[in-house]
């Protein structure tokens, strides 16, 4: 089993910036995609950031150009820097990471979420 723990979460006025971490750990084969999803109330769960272990991103269209994901994989971590925070991007942000067991299969992972709540 993976473990995943997310931390930087928090209130921010409108405009202001959060750097959200997760940390993998336990029985780790190999990590390949690191991820960030989010859940607003009453909205169903989005991709907000996908990284690969080769250094390929992509990014949801609401947030291109503000938020920036990034690993550190010696470390089983990936970050989520995010700047220019709207009032839409008020959500529970978890960590999702694609875990490897063998040539094509993989387990997948969720961290337990992150309230991030932006006020106006």
């Amino acid at each position: 089993q993976v473990q995943l723990v997310e931390s930087g979460g928090g209130l921010v006025q409108a405009g202001g910036s959060l750097r959200l971490s997760c940390v993998a750990s336990g029985s780790i084969f190999s990590i390949n995609t690191m991820n960030w999803y989010r859940q607003a109330p009453g909205k169903e769960r989005e991709l907000v950031a996908a990284s690969t272990t080769g250094g390929n991103t992509r990014y949801a269209d609401s947030v291109k150009g503000r938020f920036t994901i990034s690993r550190d994989n010696a470390k089983n971590t990936v970050f989520l820097q995010m700047n220019s925070l709207k009032p839409a991007d008020t959500a529970v942000y978890y960590c999702n990471v694609h875990d490897m067991v063998g040539d094509y299969t993989f387990r997948i992972y969720w961290g337990q979420g992150t309230q991030v709540t932006v006020s106006s």
